[in-house]
Order: C-alpha cells, then sequence, then structure tokens
C-alpha cells in the first residue's frame, strides 16, 4: 500500500527485491574488471549478467554499487548481503559467481 505524505508526496516505493546486495565501487574501481566471462567487468554488473536480473526495483534481486565501505581490502571487493549484515566478503577477481551467488542466498540462474 502506497500512502501520500504531506504535499501528496509518497513515503513508500514497492519493488520486487528479496535481496538486497551492496557492492563496494571504491573496491570495484580499483580493480578495473576481473569478473565475468572474459573477466573485464566490475562485479555489480557481472553477478547481475550471471543471474540475469533486471536493474532497478522490478529485478528479483537488488545488487547495488555503494560508495566506500572502509574495509579496503587489497586486490578484492567487499561485498555486504542486506539480510546477513553482520558477515561481509571480499571476493577475488575471476571468484566462481555461483559460489558467491550461493553464499549471498541469491537464487542461481535458470538453465
Amino acid at each position: 500500500m502506497e500512502t501520500a505524505g504531506a504535499g501528496g508526496l509518497k513515503d513508500r516505493v514497492r519493488s520486487n527485491w528479496d535481496h538486497a546486495v551492496l557492492v563496494c565501487r571504491k573496491c570495484s574501481k580499483k580493480l578495473d574488471g576481473g569478473f565475468g566471462p572474459d573477466g573485464d567487468e566490475r562485479l555489480a554488473k557481472a553477478l547481475r549478467r550471471h543471474l540475469s536480473l533486471k536493474k532497478g526495483r522490478k529485478a528479483a534481486a537488488g545488487i547495488v554499487e555503494v560508495n566506500c565501505l572502509g574495509v579496503c581490502p587489497k586486490g578484492a571487493v567487499t561485498v555486504v548481503n542486506g539480510a546477513q549484515a553482520r558477515d561481509w566478503l571480499l571476493v577475488r577477481p575471476g571468484a566462481d559467481l555461483d559460489a558467491l551467488a550461493g553464499a549471498l542466498e541469491l537464487a542461481p540462474p535458470r538453465d
């Protein structure tokens, strides 16, 4: 249910997400790719493509690049599963995206 607040503005917006995954933009930028079939994509894009997810609110899960998460590992990207925010993942280039999707509890791609 969407309600209107002061001045008729919406105070809620629906999404189809059942998971929200935060990927550090700064880590991804430092690595300059390293993911995907050719190793030339940033992690968020490669994972989204691997799981056949759309972008935005209509996707089944949200994979969002965010500003620096403050961990700054050498040679890895920091990833946070919003449902399990206590344990952050450090993902190295060339990581198995099926294994990462499993660790993030995201549905594997359908064949």
